[in-house]
């Protein structure tokens, strides 16, 4: 793998405006990123957070392989020992990831188990020391996701003080989703409901640090807030939205591009080839002892609005299933959709938090 000094490829890397997928466990898995990546090539794509020890103990392969055309593809590590995390970074610099992204904002039980994520929050000296050690052994841009706060945290305290000592260490971006965490009380999914978004909070940030890019994430829905969200900030991240409606994310190029009325993608998308594309992607999967539901679990978003929508999610979330099933299911999932008429409307978004 060639290497680039970390000022040229934060200088290109970072060009706001930058749209990204956010790290989802058990959902941004490779299969999931391939998918989306066929239909926009500029986002930012994160895998699912990856634990240090895991990569220092475990199936290396299996953990930090995937596709050279996932590419702009970050790797979210979690842990909290410096030494863990910068072993970590050693590792997956063979695999040519082209971000090292710090976790400090699941508020999951298991996550607070091992006593890092959201938790950090409570510790912004030890996150520093945790960058710092990864920026160290990094030629890879190093970067972290976090929460405004957690608990009984004032944000407009904590947040500024966190953001001065990480970006202090050497942070070349952090990532903020626009709520607390509460670690006892709530669950993972009430954490991206429950406490409220401050999303100017988060806009203040930015205005206090010009020249280091930072982005947001949380309840955003769909491309118009993200353009909202861009007026503020360097760049916008999309989760659980993204991935139930994952039709949005074949507007993001035109989006980026200044197209800010590009929406849920049209029928002008080529969904013909998308279709062959991860048939053929499926077919090579299953060859290698995969299964077919392992690739369609994350297609089944792909058509909201369009008529056929439902039979289409019925077909994948069935046949897909099924002992033996190919690519052929594909095909027949995507033959009862009416592409060409394309969505008949914008659907109405849950409140979807990323």
């Amino acid at each position: 793998m060639k290497k680039v000094t970390q000022a040229a490829h934060k200088a290109g890397y970072f060009k706001a405006p930058v749209f990204a997928v956010a790290p989802m466990i058990d959902w941004t898995d490779r299969h999931c990123r391939f998918l989306h990546r066929q239909l926009s090539k500029s986002a930012l794509l994160y895998t699912e957070m990856v634990v240090a020890d895991a990569i220092i103990h475990g199936p290396r392969e299996r953990l930090l392989s995937y596709s050279p055309q996932e590419h702009p593809v970050a790797l979210q590590l979690g842990g909290s020992d410096p030494a863990k995390l910068a072993e970590a970074v050693r590792i997956a610099a063979d695999y040519g990831y082209d971000e090292i992204n710090l976790n400090v904002g699941c508020p999951s039980d298991r996550v607070q188990s091992g006593t890092f994520g959201a938790c950090l929050m409570r510790d912004p000296a030890h996150v520093a020391d945790l960058v710092s050690a990864m920026k160290r052994v990094s030629h890879m841009p190093v970067t972290v996701k976090c929460r405004i706060g957690v608990d009984d945290q004032e944000p407009t305290e904590v947040l500024p003080d966190f953001l001065t000592r990480v970006i202090g260490a050497g942070a070349d971006a952090v990532w903020i989703h626009a709520r607390k965490a509460w670690l006892q009380g709530l669950s993972p999914k009430e954490n991206r409901e429950i406490p409220p978004l401050d999303y100017d909070l988060v806009y203040a940030m930015k205005r206090e640090n010009p020249d280091v890019f930072l982005g947001i994430n949380g309840g955003i829905a769909d491309l118009e807030q993200a353009a909202n969200h861009l007026a503020h900030m360097d760049g916008v991240m999309l989760g659980r939205a993204a991935y139930h409606n994952t039709g949005i994310l074949a507007g993001v190029d035109a989006f980026l591009a200044g197209d800010k009325s590009a929406g849920v993608a049209t029928a002008e998308f080529d969904w013909l080839a998308l279709r062959d594309t991860m048939a053929d992607y499926a077919a090579e999967l299953i060859g290698r002892g995969g299964r077919l539901h392992h690739v369609t679990r994350h297609m089944v978003g792909l058509f909201q609005g369009f008529a056929g929508a439902r039979r289409f999610r019925q077909i994948l979330s069935t046949d897909a299933t099924r002992p033996g099933a190919g690519p052929e299911v594909i095909a027949a999932a995507f033959a009862v959709v009416d592409i060409d008429g394309g969505p008949r409307a914008q659907p109405e978004e849950k409140k979807l938090a990323g």
